[in-house]
């Protein structure tokens, strides 16, 4: 029996209801199944001439047929092969031994260790969120241990932030630093639809082989467009799970564009009409029901990062604008300070955290107020500065950012290994805001 089958459930002949439906046609990615009374969501399995058997979900209807789109590849594939519903909507086995584990997108161990064979419970995936009047408010700094983040774009517990970064900016590298740094009891993280070698070189290099309180969810570029859309969700759960324990969670989904593209790929399969750039509808109705599931309940919280890839750096393409209009705070990394070999390349200007008066003091807010003007004179008078058409004395603002400018570049530097605690960076705020 298909592995991918056994990761759902040990099926046996039976073990799901002896009702069943048949193939009518396979339509690109999707099949057309018939006479089975089925729902949306709802999980089959196809069984095909040879015994071979194939798990699918059903994603729509037209007339009296169904669509079904597998979770894996499809062989021999035949009109009239039976279709058997299996369960209504996916679920995963919740258990606190995968801490330490990297699991796929229906949640089970790939890393070819033990099986999770006690303490497990059934979870559906598709939760709804936290209602919005029994959400507790962010009052809490969470400390990522990386200055720029800290000192300028303070973060809180239960903050949702996206990092926004075109390719080979270095998302990965701060994502590594966000994780390893930060106060966070348990850490989950999905990386979906990265390429097949670098799940491990993420673990090894950027993790240091160190899962001591953390899971991967992964879902690699190669697998279908469901597994790459539902590893977000089960990264989620696992999130929310140990949230209700009380816990403080850091979720990290790399990437939440990837996430859109696999429903991209599930909609426009069943006739949905392209709308922006080619997202059809359902797109945007998928992302706040990821990402607002998120946030502080009355028990614990999960702190998130989204990354958001942006095609040609351009930040206003419709997925990177609909999830910033979602979450609660941007970080912008800047190609132009990858070249200028400042890391990491958080653009501070055009980052911003929603947050940030709930979880500083006005004294401490203000303080990263006058810095963020140090940066902003220096920019917008960078061109003059190298011509030397400026002359010193002009405006007071100004030279006093250019006698900073070397503190003020060091202070956004950091080496992917170098940690702070949110005090000594707090510490480093004020003493750059006294000179």
């Amino acid at each position: 029996m298909d592995q991918l089958l056994k990761n759902i459930e040990d099926i046996r002949e039976d073990s799901y209801n002896t009702s069943f439906g048949t193939v009518k046609e396979v339509v690109g990615d999707n099949i057309v199944g018939t006479k089975l009374n089925v729902a949306v969501n709802d999980i089959v399995k196809i069984k095909n001439n040879n015994g071979e058997s194939f798990l699918a979900m059903v994603i729509g209807f037209k007339n009296d047929d169904f669509y079904l789109n597998s979770f894996e590849e499809l062989k021999n594939i035949r009109q009239y092969d039976k279709i058997y519903k299996i369960k209504n909507g996916l679920s995963i086995d919740f258990s606190e031994d995968l801490i330490g584990r990297v699991v796929n997108a229906l949640g089970k161990p790939i890393d070819f260790k033990n099986d999770i064979i006690s303490n497990k419970r059934e979870v559906n995936i598709s939760k709804k969120a936290i209602d919005p009047l029994k959400r507790s408010p962010i009052n809490e700094v969470f400390s990522t241990g990386v200055k720029a983040i800290d000192g300028l774009l303070t973060s809180g517990k239960g903050q949702k932030i996206g990092i926004f970064a075109g390719s080979g900016v270095g998302k990965s590298t701060l994502l590594s630093m966000i994780v390893k740094n930060s106060e966070a009891d348990i850490k989950i993280i999905g990386l979906v639809g990265e390429r097949g070698r670098e799940i491990p070189e993420f673990i090894e290099h950027n993790l240091n082989n160190d899962l001591t309180d953390t899971i991967v969810v992964a879902a690699t570029s190669d697998e279908s467009a469901l597994m790459r859309k539902y590893a977000s969700f089960t990264a989620t759960t696992l999130a929310e799970e140990f949230r209700d324990q009380g816990k403080s969670v850091l979720l990290i989904i790399d990437s939440i564009t990837r996430v859109a593209q696999a429903q991209r790929e599930i909609g426009l399969s069943v006739g949905e009409p392209p709308a922006a750039r080619g997202y059809p509808p359902s797109v945007f109705s998928l992302l706040p029901k990821v990402l607002e599931r998120a946030g502080n309940n009355d028990k614990g919280s999960i702190t998130a990062f989204y990354t958001v890839l942006i095609d040609a750096d351009n930040t206003n393409d419709p997925i990177a604008d609909q999830t910033r209009s979602i979450l609660d705070g941007h970080i912008i990394l800047d190609r132009k300070l990858t070249e200028q070999g400042l890391y990491p390349p958080i653009n501070v200007l055009k980052s911003a955290s929603r947050v940030i008066s709930s979880v500083l003091t006005r004294e401490e807010v203000n303080k990263t107020v006058i810095i963020r003007q140090y940066l902003s004179l220096l920019e917008e008078n960078d061109a003059l500065i190298k011509i030397g058409a400026y002359k010193p004395g002009t405006d007071r603002d100004l030279d006093k950012a250019m006698q900073l400018k070397s503190i003020l570049i060091d202070f956004l530097k950091q080496n992917v290994n170098e940690s702070y605690t949110f005090k000594d960076i707090i510490n480093e705020v004020d003493r750059i805001t006294q000179y």
